[in-house]
């Protein structure tokens, strides 16, 4: 019924009738909030950056060696393939068919007359064979080799025929040697004309005997091609060679040809030597003048056999498929998949962006912080594409690293959006494959729950022996599943080969998170449970000054920490991060321990006595400031830090307010000496839930020694009263403490502090003090 309805209040109905804001007002509202407008430029460069590192404008490249293809691939396009044997055997081919360069020196064969007539006139002045010089006689082929049988009466015939050839002086047409040495003049000329060369030389030189010759004349740059018969001294040497020819033709000669051939043959000097470089130069050219061999494709064609592995030559194929469809590819289709690829990666930064602002505070209220995960993301995700391909395959490395780091550093939830996020866009931008999806997603997943607390490093290193467990199994599992028949599946190596890879990478992943622990700790400004044990150790230079100057804080503290512990675990809440940020709380005492009252012996006057409540409020909040500084100087986790800055939020110093407020109505020029917020913490509250319960266990532990009797109904009307007044105060908005909590807290220490102050029995004979 209207009647029944509230009263609506003035300012709702007067609300009704102003306009609404303006698009444009809102619009410069939003430029003006600075951070906002920073998080959706850092979303806004996230997308840009993703869309550079996927290469949205092109198609990914779906296929690796050794996939398994139940249904075979056919050819999309028509397309051809280089086939790079025939091609290289036809180059081969063609190199072959080059003969060698030779460049000719007919000077070489000019002293080959002057030393036939010292052979000749050697002959002419000896009686006998034997009178020979031995150069002569092996010269004209008078000796025998060893091992060989000699002939001496066919070589004392052509000694005797050679003998009668340069044996007659008083020839008045002339000295015979001299004639023969003329005649003999014209057959080194005609040897000049094409050069010489023996089969030896060839064969050092690693050239084929039966070839021609390519030999450049002196005078000239272009070889002309010869003929071995021409310039091969074994086969010009032959009857039927053009020397053997022209000795038979001569007069002078013909009586003495075979000596002449056995004398060229031991006498004669090469007169072509061999170009190595002008001959590769050669062939080099006639390799290029090959044309390039094609095998062609038709489309339809089939590239991959169906249930078979690809294998690196079809791999291969399909790479070259891949480029010429790229190559064919418009710019307005790339511009188009591009705009598509970037809307859905908006889709995907809105959607994470949007859980960041309502769950992930901690991460999205830091600019720094947010830049940081989104720069591992893009880091993570540039690695792993490059890392995906053969014969890597270890796309698993760095998805596993960014992903454990993110349960370390802050949640196992982010961990998991980060995980499926990552594996999506890695997917899509590589193999395309779902059974690939499972696999990696399966793998981050084993990877992030057991993550809720490192207590030791050696727990990183087991979560990496079950994610290559997990590893090996799901990726054998989508083996058996993508298979109709599973006979051959036992003997499919390459399937169990890449699962024991992919497993391997896993440890691989595990080893290097656990020994950059320390780096990713300062990274992200977390602290583990590893260095928090770290921490607990009593003998940390910190805590040794504060039990030099000031034992009863130090005394304090190690009580906060066993009463804050407990109640942090049993709202679920790290309690070794409670314990060691109680442990540094109040360091900053030390600078000024006689003035707190834990430090101050009984019957000891108080130092505030001779101090205005001003002033002695300023020393009790500067202990705040001190200690943040000290922590800092010690270099102390950011986290441990926040319990000294944090562990009395913004509350009021009770004693020296209500004493200054005395005083001041006492006293009217005292009136502004009694501010409330002058005599106030500067903060800032606890934004945590284990800030929070050190708020309490800090403010309950030093209240209970207050009470001279504390039986367990005023231990526990302290604490509830401690609590109400922080909770009314609102000491704990920003902590994310529930009220059940706060409960559950408050019930935790009540049941410390009774443990603490329990009764004991009094023994007959103890005396009463």
């Amino acid at each position: 019924m209207a009647i029944l309805a509230p009263k609506r209040p003035r300012q709702s109905r007067t609300a009704r009738m102003r306009p609404a804001p303006q698009t444009s007002s809102r619009f410069d509202e939003l430029l003006r909030d600075q951070s906002l407008l920073l998080r959706w430029m850092l979303g806004i460069g996230t997308v840009i950056a993703l869309a550079l590192v996927v290469e949205a404008w092109k198609a990914p490249f779906p296929y690796r060696e050794g996939d398994y293809e139940a249904d075979g691939i056919a050819a999309r396009i028509g397309f051809q393939r280089e086939d790079q044997y025939r091609t290289e055997r036809a180059r081969d081919d063609m190199a072959d068919d080059v003969n060698p360069v030779f460049t000719m020196k007919p000077e070489t064969l000019d002293p080959l007359p002057g030393q036939l007539r010292q052979d000749l006139e050697a002959v002419a002045k000896a009686e006998r064979l034997d009178d020979l010089p031995a150069e002569t006689r092996n010269a004209l082929g008078f000796t025998v080799p060893e091992g060989a049988d000699a002939d001496v009466e066919a070589m004392q015939r052509d000694f005797e025929a050679l003998k009668a050839a340069v044996g007659v002086p008083a020839d008045p047409e002339g000295n015979p040697v001299d004639k023969l040495v003329k005649s003999f003049e014209a057959l080194v000329a005609e040897m000049k004309t094409d050069g010489i060369i023996t089969v030896d030389e060839l064969k050092r030189n690693s050239l084929r005997t039966d070839g021609d010759l390519n030999i450049v004349r002196p005078g000239q740059t272009i070889p002309e091609r010869v003929p071995n018969s021409q310039v091969l001294l074994g086969k010009i040497l032959l009857p039927e060679g053009k020397i053997g020819r022209q000795l038979e033709r001569d007069p002078q000669l013909k009586p003495i040809a075979p000596i002449v051939r056995r004398w060229l043959t031991r006498k004669a000097v090469v007169s072509l030597r061999y170009e190595s470089t002008l001959t590769q130069e050669a062939r080099r050219r006639a390799r290029s003048s090959v044309e390039t061999v094609y095998n062609s494709y038709l489309p339809r064609d089939i590239l991959v056999q169906p249930r078979s592995r690809i294998t690196e030559n079809d791999l291969e194929i399909l790479r070259i498929e891949y480029a010429e469809i790229d190559r064919r590819t418009t710019v307005a289709q790339r511009i188009a998949r591009a705009v598509t690829v970037v809307m859905m990666l908006g889709v995907l930064t809105v959607l994470n962006g949007y859980y960041f602002y309502r769950s992930e505070r901690q991460l999205f209220g830091s600019a720094v912080r947010l830049g940081v995960y989104l720069a591992a993301v893009l880091v993570a995700l540039a690695l792993a594409r490059l890392l995906s391909f053969d014969p890597w395959r270890a796309e698993v490395i760095p998805l596993i690293a960014v992903v454990t780091v993110m349960a370390i550093a802050y949640d196992q939830v982010l961990a998991t959006i980060t995980a499926f996020s990552l594996t999506a866009l890695l997917v899509l931008s590589t193999t395309g494959d779902l059974g690939h999806f499972v696999v990696l997603m399966a793998v981050a997943s084993a990877a992030v729950i057991p993550l809720s607390a490192i207590d030791s490093r050696s727990k990183l290193i087991k979560i990496g022996f079950l994610t290559a467990f997990v590893y090996f199994v799901v990726s054998v599992g989508l083996g058996f599943l993508e298979r109709q028949a599973l006979d051959d599946i036992w003997t499919d190596t390459e399937l169990f080969k890449r699962s024991m890879l992919g497993a391997g990478w896993c440890l691989v992943a595990s080893y290097l998170v656990a020994g950059s622990l320390p780096f990713v700790e300062n990274l992200f400004g977390v602290v583990t449970d590893i260095s928090l044990l770290e921490m607990t150790d009593v003998s940390h230079p910190l805590l040794q000054e504060l039990v030099r100057r000031a034992p009863g804080t130090y005394n304090h503290s190690m009580a906060v920490a066993t009463i804050g512990e407990t109640a942090a675990d049993a709202i679920g809440a790290n309690g070794l991060l409670v314990r060691v940020g109680a442990y540094f709380h109040d360091v900053g005492k030390m600078l000024k321990p006689h003035y707190f009252v834990e430090n101050m012996t009984e019957g000891q006057q108080s130092r505030h006595d001779q101090l205005a409540p001003a002033m002695s409020t300023l020393i009790i909040i500067g202990h705040v400031k001190d200690g943040v500084d000290l922590a800092r100087e010690h270099n102390l986790p950011r986290r441990v830090i926040d319990f000294v800055e944090q562990h009395h939020g913004t509350t009021l110093v009770e004693y020296f307010y209500r004493e200054a407020t005395r005083l001041a109505d006492a006293t009217l020029d005292h009136k502004a000496d009694a501010e409330e917020s002058a005599f106030r913490y500067p903060g800032p509250k606890p934004r945590s839930k284990e800030t929070g319960v050190i708020m309490l266990a800090d403010a309950v532990e030093s209240a209970s020694r207050t009470l001279t009797e504390p039986t367990p109904k005023r231990i526990e009307s302290l604490v509830r009263g401690i609590s109400l007044k922080r909770l009314l105060d609102g000491q704990f908005d920003e902590s994310g403490l529930t009220l059940n909590e706060i409960r559950r807290v408050e019930d935790s220490l009540i049941k410390s502090l009774i443990g603490i102050y329990h009764g004991r029995i009094k023994y007959p004979d103890q005396k009463q003090d």
